[in-house]
């Protein structure tokens, strides 16, 4: 097909100072399209517009809030005369577990994604009506779809994102205006702190700006309404699937020990599945009548019983909440109601202490948790279950619908079972023991019209639970979402309220034996139930396509394969659960090359000796990266390895000799040597990756600022047995005059990546790989220093992102007790050990060999051997290794000691 041209096309792109925002405007603007591109940023605004400018197209920048979506579409509209286009990517990131997890970081969170996006979309929203066109693109993600770790606040707010999408969807419809969700997996500013940087290599913005166009073009194909996860080449569809289910009898034995004694049997997916996609997404007719026929429910054992357990139902005055307060009350629960109309919550609590059951009133926003669980304390000494049951709507036609009203819900929904469940947390996690029941609706899943505030609250309610989950699980925690449909939701009007089987109270046994002690196992699940009725519901993922990694991906090439890329019949559908399931497809993708198109010439650094794989890998040459950086960089490295505030040679950019530490030149290459495909190993997990050695060559007086280039290669590979060591060459140069200023070489260790037959011995590369025995002497120089408790993150901050330097949790998945200090950091700091004793080195070379925390001294012990100066660095606290075979080659060997400072 010929190349699709979006001249005369308006595109505004939010976020988009870098990442996937400055690759959405590059190829809008390459196609003809007039781009807005908005960032808070001005800098990268306009660096994104002068790019564009200068190879011809047109661009403007915009630095408004997205929140302020008025003043965002008004820049397109005052530019270029309108918006056809609007692709919300504007984001931000705010982790934490969620047992630290502040407020000002859950509402900056919802700010910028949910109302960010609800703000741009709500201003272009008239002009696309009256046009009869436009394209809108939200960004969600797997934390969204799948929840993660650590990201509560994200995970909610992206999965929002999907509803808002899909009411969009449902509402533009018949104005030829079209909503589509990509969950985009790819490098940027924020993926950096929660990836790493081997992965990152693979996940080019380039994979997915493509599609963005594919989908958003006139003649694109139809993906209204629709979820994809892209990334790295690859690009599949996601929507729901659910269970047949069981038809329960709706009398007086659908209790939850009915529902224990069938919950094998409401999970299973092998027998029929269905795949609504909108609403209504069931028969209830057909529901009612299976559960008339249905025997009377036999029950589970032992009896699902609540004696001893405090249990909060919030929005319980009435409805299904008030059903949820008396099933717990008949089960021995000691129940606090919670709702804002008092005179309704004493009508409940007195219904609950007549029947002889114990309650306590709570009359408060389900947005006052921590009053709620106060009460709860006061009253009964703890809390077990928390249902978070709440809600209000408020319908409009999206033109109409008011930040009032988008705000309210919000609260109302989202917000408030966010702050109850953080109030219960502590609870939970002293007891280890906790139930979290959530809801959500069908509107959430599958989108409506004039209920884009709803739809995104019932849907973000689904991301935050799943993280809560997966957080939550280790300390007996379990959290779950009910999709409720009783009396007129069910879509009966009126006549529901002469119709037995859908009373709330049958909605009641579902809710009520997810949050016992008999539910001993499922967690981060939806169910969905009406009419006696209940399903469980999940993703399915289409196989997908993968295009391959070596051949620039056009939008023409994914409208090629939308067959494909849709096709959830051919036999290949997965149903991932968990960010990392639902990564590994995309990860596959990494070796995917097109050999016609590989360049086949010779590595520089091939070997007789190499097996074919590696043979073959070292012909890959990777993009050069690019390196900017200012004093201030300079400063911000040198203080990260421990330069003190009186060393103005080293902090103070007016210095007369003011310079970059040596070791200052693993930066530039970092993500460089980082980014190298090691997905060609068999079995090839980043997780199983260490960082062996490091050699770092001066080839050149560092410059305080400057602009450089890295060119990246892969240098050896050897076969351990059961690892793999690969050895990467970055050489860096000045990016104008192309001279070198810096050489490195890195060599990783990935345990269960050996036994392709690979050679076994490296090399001799001279002082790269130089063993360095200390002599059998007392040292000539020892220098101790205390590490900072802040130097990690502090080190950080030079471009190293890893959660593993700052996280808690992250750090506690890697075996350590807190977070650990970079090893390039000790590196830099045993360097300036050197310098500051020796004077200056031209290369340096490191072997990695234990941890340290921040707060830990580290003792540097250096011999000096003719040129060169032996070190080995310790940590005085516990006696153990962690920099050997370590040595540094002196530019002035006969300079005496200590004399250079």
């Amino acid at each position: 097909m010929s190349d699709l041209s979006f001249k005369g096309h308006t595109v505004v792109v939010t976020g988009a100072g870098g990442g996937l925002g400055k690759a959405y405007s590059l190829l809008f603007a390459s196609r003809g399209a007039n781009v807005v591109v908005n960032d808070v940023s001005q800098a990268a605004a306009q660096k994104v517009v002068d790019e564009i400018t200068q190879a011809g197209g047109k661009a403007v920048a915009n630095t408004a809030s997205v929140a302020d979506g008025e003043a965002v579409i008004k820049t397109a509209v005052e530019a270029f005369g309108g918006v056809s286009i609007l692709i919300n990517n504007a984001g931000i990131l705010r982790d934490k577990g969620f047992k630290n997890m502040s407020d000002q970081e859950w509402d900056q969170i919802m700010l910028v994604h949910l109302k960010g996006s609800y703000s741009c979309a709500k201003a272009a929203w008239p002009i696309f009506q009256k046009q009869k066109f436009g394209r809108i693109v939200n960004t969600a993600s797997a934390a969204g779809l799948y929840g993660n770790f650590g990201q509560a606040n994200y995970s909610a707010a992206k999965m929002g994102l999907v509803g808002f999408t899909k009411a969009l969807a449902a509402e533009g419809a018949r104005y030829n205006i079209k909503a589509t969700v990509i969950a985009p997996m790819a490098a940027s500013a924020m993926t950096e702190t929660i990836m790493p940087p081997e992965m990152l290599a693979n996940l080019k913005p380039a994979f997915v700006a493509p599609f963005v166009l594919a989908i958003t073009h006139p003649d694109g194909p139809d993906a209204n309404g629709r979820i994809f996860e892209v990334g790295a080449g690859y690009v599949a569809e996601v929507r729901w699937e659910r269970s047949k289910g069981v038809s329960f009898k709706t009398d007086s034995t659908f209790t939850p020990s009915a529902v224990q004694e069938k919950w094998e049997q409401i999970q299973d997916f092998d027998s029929d599945p269905e795949h609504p996609n909108g609403v209504p997404d069931f028969d209830v007719q057909a529901k009612i009548a299976e559960s008339s026929k249905a025997p009377s429910n036999a029950q589970g054992s032992p009896e699902v019983r609540f004696d001893g357990k405090t249990v909060i139902v919030t929005g319980a005055g009435s409805g299904l909440g008030r059903a949820y307060a008396l099933q717990y009350g008949r089960l021995g629960a000691n129940v606090v109601v919670n709702d804002v109309d008092g005179n309704a919550v004493k009508a409940v609590v007195a219904a609950i202490t007549k029947a002889g059951g114990k309650a306590v009133a709570a009359v408060a926003s389900a947005e006052d948790g921590e009053g709620i669980v106060k009460a709860a304390l006061d009253t009964f000494g703890g809390v077990h279950v928390l249902v978070a049951n709440a809600g209000v709507a408020r319908p409009s036609a999206f033109e109409k619908l008011s930040e009032k009203d988008w705000d309210e819900v919000l609260a109302v929904h989202l917000r408030a079972t966010y702050k109850c469940a953080k109030a219960v947390w502590p609870l939970f996690l002293k007891q280890k023991y906790g139930r979290i029941i959530t809801f959500g609706s069908q509107a959430g899943l599958y989108g409506s019209p004039a209920l884009a505030n709803y739809c995104t609250v019932k849907a973000g309610v689904l991301g935050f639970t799943k993280t809560l989950a997966i957080e939550g699980r280790k300390n007996n925690i379990l959290a779950n979402i009910v999709i409720p449909s009783a009396g007129a939701a069910t879509g009966l009007g009126r006549a529901a309220a002469s119709i037995e089987a859908v009373r709330e109270d049958y909605v009641a046994p579902l809710v009520g034996f997810l949050s016992s002690d008999a539910n001993e196992e499922t967690t981060g699940s939806i169910f969905q139930v009406a009419a006696g009725w209940i399903a469980q519901i999940r993703w399915q993922r289409t196989g997908g396509y993968g295009f391959p990694v070596n051949v620039p991906l056009t939008p023409e090439a994914v409208i090629s394969r939308w067959a494909n890329i849709t096709d959830f019949d051919d036999g290949r559908a997965t149903n991932p659960g968990s960010t990392q399931e639902a990564f590994m497809q995309i990860a596959e993708n990494f070796g995917n090359t097109d050999e016609s198109a590989s360049d086949s010439s010779d590595s520089p650094y091939a070997d007789p000796e190499d097996a074919d794989i590696v043979a073959a890998a070292k012909k890959d040459v990777d993009e050069p990266t690019e390196y900017s950086y200012t004093e201030r960089d300079v400063v911000l490295y040198n203080l990260g390895v421990g330069a003190r505030e009186t060393e103005l040679q080293w902090t103070y950019e007016n210095h007369e000799d003011f310079g970059a530490l040596p070791t200052f030149g693993v930066i530039p290459q970092f993500q460089a040597s980082a980014g190298l495909s090691l997905d060609w190993l068999p079995n090839f997990n980043p997780a199983k990756l260490l960082h062996g050695e490091q050699y770092l060559a001066i080839k050149a007086p560092i410059p305080t600022s400057g602009e450089l280039i890295n060119e990246a290669r892969l240098m050896e590979v050897l076969d351990k047995g059961k690892a793999a060591a690969v050895t990467s060459i970055v050489q860096t140069k000045d990016k104008h005059s192309g001279k070198v200023i810096f050489e490195n070489q890195s060599t990783v260790f990935i345990r269960g990546s050996g036994g392709f037959g690979g050679k076994r011995a490296g090399k001799d590369r001279g002082a790269a790989t130089a063993e360095n025995k200390p002599p059998s002497r007392k040292p000539d120089a020892v220098t101790e220093e205390q590490t900072l408790p802040t130097q990690a993150a502090l080190y950080r901050l030079s471009g190293d992102l890893n959660p593993l330097h700052i996280l808690p949790e992250f750090a506690a998945v890697g075996g350590f007790d807190k977070p650990i200090l970079h090893g390039l950091c000790s590196m830099g700091i045993s360097g300036k050990h050197v310098l500051k004793a020796f004077g200056e080195y031209e290369d340096i070379k490191v072997r990695f060999a234990g941890v340290v925390y921040p707060g830990e001294t580290l003792v540097t012990e250096m011999w000096k051997e003719g040129a060169k100066v032996i070190f080995t660095t310790k940590v005085k606290e516990r006696g153990t290794v962690v920099l050997a075979a370590a040595a540094a080659t002196l530019v002035n060997p006969g300079t005496p000691l200590q004399a250079k400072l």
